[in-house]
């Protein structure tokens, strides 16, 4: 008799090992994915709250579903192998297992796309907003347009990595702060309240993408598409262009300032009282 049907437990036990480490590895490496910007951004909407537990949920629910199935099947290896005399059987089919195997996965994902098609919906409404904006996107910049206040800028790369990035610039980009993911003028805007974008482009296809708004949506030349959002607090959030666009297209970041009601206001007052001598 070989060593390792003296001993059957040994393998079962690190069978068992391997599927409660790979659990409590991916457990750590979830809690630590924040960190070190493997997960989604953090949240700052209630969408993206929504997005961002409904993703952990799921997560997890496949991870539990990992550890059973591939704790079946190592115990199945393990408990019949061919040194423990186990002999295969001689059944063909179960109409009850293939009705409990059919039921089980479809209720779990019936329980997934009921909260899933609900954050869905939510993303989908667009209607009473406070405030609309007309997003624009060009090779390789973007224009804001503040459909209620009459405001409208053109924003492009901060001249600072703009220089940066050029060969033989003599800047190393380690010394230059939000290398690549700075503008020269930011898209700013208040919380508190619920702001409709309407996103277009102008040549190719891009897309507005901010991740900790927790959507993004396609700039299609020839088309409108909708998003809103609403900020829960004043912050700088950072974005890109997720559509290959072209040779520049790395270089088309989005700054969004999110600022208290009244400072947003007075923002707006501000540019409404420079506007004559502006060339936009």
């Amino acid at each position: 008799m070989s060593r390792s049907s003296k001993r059957p437990g040994s393998a079962l036990r690190v069978g068992l090992i391997s599927v409660i480490s790979g659990f409590a590895l991916s457990f750590i490496s979830t809690l630590a994915s924040a960190e070190y910007g493997l997960n989604f951004k953090k949240p700052v909407t209630a969408i993206a709250h929504e997005v961002h537990d409904l993703h952990m949920l799921i997560m997890m629910v496949c991870v539990g579903i990992g550890i059973v199935v591939f704790g079946a099947m190592f115990w199945s290896i393990f408990m019949h192998r061919k040194s423990r005399g186990a002999k295969a059987a001689t059944f063909h089919e179960s109409t009850t297992i293939e009705i409990i195997w059919t039921a089980i996965p479809f209720l779990i994902l019936v329980s997934m796309a009921i909260p899933s098609t609900a954050t869905l919906i939510k993303m989908e409404d667009t209607k009473n907003a406070d405030l609309v904006i007309k997003v624009t996107g060009y090779q390789w910049k973007w224009q804001y347009e503040y459909l209620d206040q009459d405001i409208s800028f053109i924003s492009s790369l901060a001249s600072t990595s703009n220089i940066a990035r050029q060969l033989n610039s003599g800047i190393t980009p380690e010394s230059v702060d939000n290398y690549l993911l700075d503008v020269d003028h930011p898209l700013v805007l208040p919380v508190g309240r619920k702001i409709k974008f309407l996103i277009t482009a102008d040549d190719v296809i891009h897309s507005w993408w901010v991740p900790a708004l927790g959507w993004k949506r396609d700039a299609i030349p020839g088309f409108i598409n909708e998003a809103w959002t609403n900020i829960d607090k004043p912050g700088t959030y950072r974005g890109q262009c997720a559509e290959l666009c072209g040779k520049d297209h790395g270089f088309m970041p989005i700054v969004v300032i999110a600022l208290a009601e009244n400072e947003f206001d007075s923002w707006v007052n501000q540019q409404l009282a420079k506007k004559p001598q502006s060339d936009q």
